[in-house]
C-alpha cells in the first residue's frame, strides 16, 4: 500500500513502499523483519610459545595453546570436547567481526609466551589462546592453556582451557627439563617426560565444503609435535621453533635448548560463517575475507581485521 488504510482488519497484511511487509495485529501495523540461519566457526588467535636464548642444560619451555574454537556446524563439533552450538538466526543490520592475531612467542627465558586476542563474530566470541610457560613464568590459561613450565621453582602447572572452547595445556617437567604440550581446541596437551609434550588436537570443519583441522596446540620444547595448525618445538641443537599456522588459530612451538631463537608465534585466528545465497554480506573497509558458493548457501571466510570496529552489514 502506498496509502493509509482507514479501517484495517485484524491479521491483514500489506506491502509499504520504502518500508516493506507489514501485518495489522488489531492496533497497530508490525514491520516483518528478515532473519537468516547462520552457521560459524570462529577460532581465536594462538597463544605464542614460551622461549627465550636457551643454552646448555637449562630448561625447555612450554608450548602456546590454541585459540578458544566455537561452532555451531551440525553434525561438527565445538571446542572443549562439546558438541556444535545452538542454531543462530541473525536479522538484517550490522554486526561486529574481530579475527584475533596471534600471541608472540616469547624471546626471553623471563617472559611466558603471549596470549592470543579475542575473535568475535555477532554475539559470539572465542578467547585467545594461552601463552607457554618459561623458566621464570607459569603458562597462561586461554581459550586452549599454554604448556607448563619444566622449572619447578615456577610450578609445572599447565595453563587452563575456556569450557566449551578448549582443553587444557599438558605438565612441564622439571626431570626431563622440558615443557608441556599446549592445550588443543580438540584434546589436551602432552605431559613432558624425556621429549617435551605433544601438542593436543584440533578440531576439524567442512565448513567451507573441505574438511580442515584448526586450534591445535603448540609443541613443548625440546621435541614436542603439534597438529591442526599448531607449529611444533625448536629440537636441541637443531631447528628452530615453529609458527602456528596463519588462519587456524594454532598454538606456537616452545623453544628448544641450544637453539639461538625464542618460541614460536601463535598463529592468527578465522572467523567462517554461511548465509543463505538470498541474503547479502558487505563488509567494512578493514576486513580480508573470501566467499565462495557451497550448495546452497554462501561460505564467507575472514581472514583478518585491521581494527577491533570492523563490521559486517548483513541484507
Amino acid at each position: 500500500r502506498d496509502a493509509a488504510i482507514a479501517a484495517p482488519a485484524a491479521g491483514q497484511i500489506v506491502y509499504v513502499t520504502g518500508t516493506g511487509t507489514q501485518a495489522y495485529n488489531g492496533s497497530a501495523w508490525l514491520t516483518f523483519t528478515a532473519t537468516y540461519p547462520v552457521s560459524y566457526v570462529v577460532v581465536a588467535g594462538g597463544g605464542g610459545g614460551g622461549g627465550g636464548v636457551i643454552s646448555g642444560s637449562t630448561p625447555s619451555p612450554g608450548g602456546g595453546g590454541a585459540g578458544g574454537y566455537r561452532s555451531n556446524v551440525v553434525g561438527e563439533n565445538s571446542g572443549g570436547g562439546v558438541s556444535a552450538e545452538s542454531l543462530l538466526s541473525i536479522s538484517a543490520g550490522a554486526y561486529t567481526i574481530t579475527v584475533g592475531a596471534g600471541g608472540a612467542g616469547s624471546d626471553t627465558q623471563a617472559a611466558r609466551g603471549s596470549n592470543g586476542s579475542n575473535s568475535v563474530f555477532s554475539t559470539v566470541t572465542s578467547v585467545g589462546g594461552g601463552g607457554g610457560g618459561s623458566r621464570s613464568q607459569v603458562a597462561s590459561s586461554g581459550g586452549s592453556g599454554g604448556g607448563g613450565s619444566p622449572y619447578t621453582d615456577v610450578s609445572s602447572t599447565p595453563g587452563s582451557g575456556t569450557a566449551s572452547q578448549g582443553f587444557a595445556g599438558g605438565s612441564g617437567s622439571g626431570a626431563g627439563q622440558t615443557g608441556g604440550g599446549g592445550g588443543g581446541a580438540g584434546a589436551v596437551g602432552s605431559a613432558a617426560s624425556t621429549n617435551g609434550g605433544n601438542g593436543g588436537g584440533g578440531v576439524s570443519s567442512s565448513i567451507t565444503g573441505t574438511a580442515v583441522g584448526r586450534a591445535g596446540g603448540g609443541g613443548g620444547g625440546d621435541d614436542g609435535t603439534a597438529t591442526d595448525g599448531g607449529g611444533d618445538a625448536g629440537i636441541d641443537s637443531g631447528a628452530s621453533a615453529e609458527n602456528g599456522a596463519a588462519s587456524t588459530g594454532g598454538g606456537g612451538g616452545g623453544a628448544a635448548r641450544n637453539n639461538s631463537t625464542g618460541g614460536g608465534d601463535g598463529g592468527s585466528g578465522v572467523v567462517i560463517f554461511t548465509l543463505p545465497t538470498s541474503a547479502t554480506a558487505t563488509f567494512s573497509g578493514g576486513v580480508t575475507q573470501t566467499s565462495a558458493t557451497v550448495g546452497t548457501n554462501k561460505v564467507y571466510t575472514v581472514t583478518a581485521t585491521s581494527t577491533t570496529s570492523e563490521t559486517v552489514t548483513i541484507s
